[in-house]
């Protein structure tokens, strides 16, 4: 399976609020989160100039793009705060390989490159950590109110941020292969990816008062776009691989839910890479066409059952649990029996979907919003109120607190509720050591033995200030990493 797939990733990006405070600047406020940061990591010296976030899967450059003209708008702004550009990114490094810096009014922590899905999950937890630790930091301050920071999606007052996940896959197939067998899957995989959320933002939807299943599904309005932060898309079309541009594509997905369950994110990323592999390796035909996906993902995420009539292309209906249940089948009969790890997600998502359909309570200990909905109808019927009591809003972004003493999830995880996939140990290995089999590993050394002496640090190389450079872009395997390091021992001892 890494053959097909070699690296993931997630990209998670955090409300920040401080608590009992009407008037503050969330922009400083992320700032100044990141830059309590006490890990050993390499600041300031991100190399944007590497970055190609105009290159469009489907064949194009494009001249600009909506994020543009708000980075525009933000820079005017920020000529008001006594802060250079590079003090408000406050980009660092960090000795596990991961990147954490201010994208502007959310701290961001980047996972280093994985070569696994329990891996990607830990550090992914590792990512939580190092953010909270940040805003214990920071409350150690003599400031008015405290800062809160959320794992989730959403303001409810209609803004959304995101949570990318991302794949590393061949250019050998056209990319519309690629999304023609991609979209019913995504479309569907809220089915136990989605994080769970109160109410509806859908302009045209203000009665919505229940729990649907997902975040980011109202905000979804095309099927393909290279924006992020407008029409954003079921698949991303950015082509800014991180890696050599004639033979991988990085599949960066920005529907998906900030999980608080890390059960959930190891399905979500795990079933995602069985279906890449499928279609990498040509075992999956087309399944099925839907009329109308951008519709679909909002009317799937409205219904908890699975169970709603989507419409085909063909004319006739399939169920969003019905897809899932096709797709599950072909990964079963191709890949089963290959590794430790597809086998668990492969037994997991049948679980998971056989549960959905017959005992929903079951999922009550392992998938995000059906933790939320056994919570929250509980304290419901307790208090009399109903859904769309702003109690229960509050109960929903509390759900999603990172700090051990406030958040439900953390509440729920100390009492031993919840399905656990990891010890704290493995977590703490996450948090200060990167991936041993993949590039993030010479990256996180160079930050760790390089102080003072890189120039320029990004996923696909470091710059010294020597001159000397380590070209990152062709490590995807860990044959490549091993002879990266055999090649540069002599001249880099640390590694």
């Amino acid at each position: 399976m890494s053959a097909t797939v070699p690296l993931l990733g997630i990209e998670t990006e955090y409300g920040i609020i401080r608590d009992e405070v009407d008037n503050y600047d969330v922009v400083e406020e992320s700032m100044k989160l990141v830059r309590r940061c006490e890990m050993k990591s390499e600041f300031g010296n991100w190399a944007y100039s590497r970055e190609r976030s105009h290159q469009d899967m489907r064949g194009f450059n494009v001249p600009s793009l909506a994020q543009d003209e708000e980075e525009d708008a933000f820079c005017v702004e920020d000529r008001k705060r006594p802060y250079s550009y590079w003090e408000m990114k406050s980009d660092r490094v960090l000795e596990n390989g991961a990147r954490f810096y201010n994208d502007h009014t959310h701290p961001e922590y980047s996972t280093p490159e994985c070569s696994s899905v329990f891996q990607l999950v830990a550090h992914d937890l590792a990512g939580e950590h190092i953010v909270f630790e940040c805003a214990r930091l920071r409350n150690q301050d003599d400031k008015p109110g405290k800062v809160c920071i959320f794992k989730n999606n959403t303001d409810y007052i209609g803004h959304s941020y995101g949570t990318h996940d991302n794949y590393l896959i061949s250019r050998r197939l056209p990319f519309e292969n690629w999304v023609e067998r991609l979209v019913p899957f995504l479309v569907t995989r809220q089915l136990y990816a989605g994080a769970g959320k109160v109410g509806s933002e859908l302009r045209n939807n203000h009665s919505f008062s229940g729990l649907q299943l997902a975040q980011r599904s109202d905000f979804i309005e095309t099927v393909l776009s290279i924006e992020t932060m407008t029409q954003r898309p079921i698949i991303n079309t950015r082509d800014e691989p991180h890696a050599t541009q004639d033979k991988y594509r990085r599949l960066h997905l920005i529907l998906g839910d900030a999980n608080m369950s890390p059960y959930a994110t190891a399905l979500k990323v795990g079933t995602t890479r069985l279906i890449l592999t499928l279609i990498g390796e040509d075992k999956l035909k087309l399944p099925v066409t839907l009329d109308n996906p951008v519709e679909d993902i909002k009317a799937i995420s409205h219904d908890l059952t699975g169970t709603i009539a989507l419409k085909r292309t063909n004319g006739k209906t399939i169920t969003s649990l019905e897809i899932q249940e096709f797709y599950l089948e072909v990964a079963d009969k191709n890949l089963s029996g290959q590794c430790k790890e597809s086998d668990w997600i492969i037994r997991e998502w049948a679980r998971t979907l056989d549960e959905l359909k017959h005992h929903p309570e079951k999922l009550a200990d392992r998938i995000d919003w059906a933790i939320k909905k056994d919570i929250f109808t509980r304290f419901i019927e307790s208090e009399g109120v109903g859904w769309d009591d702003p109690w229960i809003k509050s109960l929903d972004l509390e759900y999603h607190n990172i700090d051990p003493e406030r958040g439900l999830y953390r509440g729920l995880e100390q009492t031993g509720d919840l399905y656990s996939m990891f010890s704290k140990d493995e977590v703490q290995k996450a948090i200060t050591q990167p991936p041993e089999d993949t590039r993030a590993l010479v990256r996180g050394l160079a930050v760790t033995h390089g102080t003072n002496k890189i120039k320029n640090i990004h996923w696909t190389g470091i710059e010294f200030t020597d001159g000397n450079f380590i070209d990152l872009s062709q490590t995807i395997t860990s044959a490549d990493l091993e002879h990266l390091i055999n090649s540069k021992k002599e001249q880099y001892p640390w590694l």
